[in-house]
């Protein structure tokens, strides 16, 4: 973590800028000659230079599995995978993206805090670290379930918050989210793109995140780093996001620039987040600091970046207590997210809960997992084949497809909007008296696809 002094090292956080751009890459031992794979690099971030071997044959692949793995996915290299590769539910979590979604409000007290405060810069500082806290989650090396066209995920009772996410587009995978109470109120429209390399994944968040916090109005705009998994295939897995975190005020212009330091060798800079909060001029406000696994913290710095006199480094979030030894890496508010204790009356049939492959994995059937996710696939290709015979496209029943196409750091993105009738079902739900037990609902992500002809 970078040090609880800011004075340390003379001038760290002045320098911190210039420091960050010489991003080094992470030294490595190569496998080469050791198992008779060529091209592959192992790195154990917590390891020494003579282990790789060692590290190479760890992991939850067995020797059989692994080598058979390998060779099948050689011709993927440097393509996008999104979509293209039917994997083996062994290095899947029992959760969804749209799921995975919904981690984003585990410490959505900071938006409502965000939105409480006069002050704009401690706006940016509660704000940016809620971007910052859903990291510790996606540290997992377990692959969220890819959403079926159509499916939903719904979350209540928390924080006040009613959140609804939707699978709208299959080829690219794209997915539509929204979130709201009294305070605040969030939108996201997410098309991963991937790079496969062999024995490591580059995952680009092709995105929009928008939060508008209610009290003033305001509307700020998030831009993500890209994420490398690292050992996919030999050796332990492991995550890493280098790069820089910018949230902007786009109704003010202040914004926050965070740079999330590179793993080096024996985990050297591994987790470490710095960075600043700038006002429109781009002159430096407020200093943050962490690990974005344990904590942050704050501080408010002169011109120069360095902490002002008199002033001292205050802890603005702190990673909740988790659960030991979980399967998946799991947080107690992810188990939340996966039960029925977090969903609404009469849930949609739709729901990524009742995906029989993710529950027969959350229960430790693998093969019953692996069975009805091929059968979900396969119905999936029947019913766009059935859309295409009659001329048909889908269309989302939360999200609107806007004219909007806005430019990220990887790509164009096509904009889903929230349309506002999910607010209308839901509230027409809650009144009902129906008490279909939704454990019971059979998962149809196709109920609200007109496919007559």
């Amino acid at each position: 973590m970078a040090s609880n002094d800011p004075k340390n090292g003379g001038g760290f956080f002045a320098s911190l800028a210039s420091s960050i751009t010489n991003f080094g890459s992470a030294m490595s031992k190569s496998v080469n000659g050791l198992m008779g794979y060529e091209g592959l690099e192992v790195i154990n971030p917590e390891g020494s230079t003579d282990d790789a071997e060692e590290e190479a044959g760890r992991g939850r692949w067995k020797q059989e599995e692994r080598d058979g793995y390998w060779k099948m996915m050689q011709k993927y290299i440097g393509s996008d995978v999104t979509s293209m590769v039917t994997l083996p539910v062994i290095i899947f979590e029992p959760m969804t993206m749209l799921q995975k979604m919904a981690e984003l409000m585990e410490y959505s007290y900071l938006l409502d805090m965000a939105d409480k405060t006069e002050d704009p810069y401690m706006r940016m500082v509660y704000a940016s670290s809620w971007a910052i806290s859903v990291y510790y989650a996606y540290q997992r090396t377990w692959k969220p379930f890819n959403p079926i066209l159509g499916e939903t995920y719904e979350m209540t009772n928390h924080n006040g918050i009613n959140f609804i996410a939707e699978q709208v587009c299959h080829h690219p995978p794209m997915s539509a989210g929204h979130a709201e109470n009294e305070h605040f109120a969030y939108d996201c429209t997410s098309k991963l793109k991937t790079k496969f390399l062999g024995n490591s994944i580059d995952v680009y968040p092709v995105g929009r995140t928008r939060v508008t916090l209610k009290r003033d109005g305001v509307v700020l705009d998030l831009v993500p780093p890209l994420t490398k998994v690292h050992n996919l295939i030999f050796g332990r897995t492991w995550v890493d996001s280098p790069g820089e975190m910018v949230m902007t005020n786009l109704t003010t212009g202040d914004k926050v620039v965070l740079y999330f330091q590179p793993c080096g060798w024996f985990g050297s800079g591994r987790y470490e987040v710095d960075g600043y909060v700038y006002n429109s001029a781009e002159e430096p406000k407020m200093l943050m600091t962490g690990k974005w696994n344990e904590s942050l913290s704050y501080q408010p710095c002169d011109a120069e970046g360095e902490p002002l006199p008199g002033t001292e480094l205050k802890e603005v979030w702190k990673v909740a207590e988790a659960p030991k030894n979980d399967k998946y890496q799991y947080t107690h508010f992810a188990d939340k997210i996966n039960s029925f204790d977090t969903a609404p009356k009469n849930l949609l049939s739709s729901d990524s809960r009742l995906r029989p492959d993710r529950y027969a994995l959350e229960m430790g059937d693998m093969s019953k997992s692996g069975f009805e996710k091929s059968s979900l696939e396969d119905r999936q290709r029947a019913e766009k084949k059935s859309r295409e015979e009659k001329g048909q496209k889908f269309a989302p029943k939360w999200f609107d497809e806007t004219e909007e196409v806005t430019p990220t750091p990887w790509g164009d993105l096509e904009v889903y909007q929230f349309n506002g009738k999910y607010s209308v079902h839901r509230a027409t739900a809650e009144n009902s008296e129906d008490t279909t037990d939704v454990k019971l609902t059979q998962f149809n992500p196709w109920q609200f696809q007109d496919l007559s002809a």
